[in-house]
């Protein structure tokens, strides 16, 4: 078998419809695109979420809700899963950077710690926000917190 030998599979390939050429083509006049209209003429092309003359759906459906752009999202961590982590990954600082090598946040995360559960270990924090009952469980421990910017 050589490159020059090689053709598709007998019947994988057909002729293509010659579209208007002709009325003894059976696909003259028109081209099988019907009378007139947008639709039959070159280069159409539908608006994006066109329904046919039905009412859009974005239209259809009511505005709700307000979005806040000034909004701050934060990765959260209770004590309770501070500990968890201290003892699976033996932390003993939990700063930014410990936490994004260890997979835990992305580069862009702002974290902040809450005080649900309970935290025995002496830990280090290095975090951008933490709650006033953390802080208190968290010295209580013998820890440390810093604020990081």
């Amino acid at each position: 078998m050589k490159l020059h030998n090689l053709q598709p599979a007998v019947g994988s390939t057909h002729k293509e419809k010659r579209l208007g050429r002709g009325e003894a083509s059976g696909k003259g006049g028109t081209s099988t695109k019907g009378n007139k209209g947008g639709q039959s003429r070159a280069g159409y092309k539908s608006k994006m979420a066109h329904e046919g003359g039905q009412m859009p759906i974005q239209r259809r459906v009511p505005k709700r809700g307000f979005k806040n752009h000034n909004r701050v999202e934060y990765k959260v961590f209770n004590l309770g899963q501070v500990e968890q982590l201290v003892e699976k990954y033996g932390i003993t600082e939990f700063s930014l950077e410990n936490l994004y090598i260890n997979g835990l946040v992305s580069r862009t995360d702002i974290v902040k710690i809450l005080g649900t559960g309970e935290l025995k270990t002496a830990v280090t924090f290095k975090v951008n926000a933490i709650s006033a009952k953390a802080k208190q469980a968290i010295e209580a421990a013998g820890g440390s917190v810093e604020i990081v910017k």
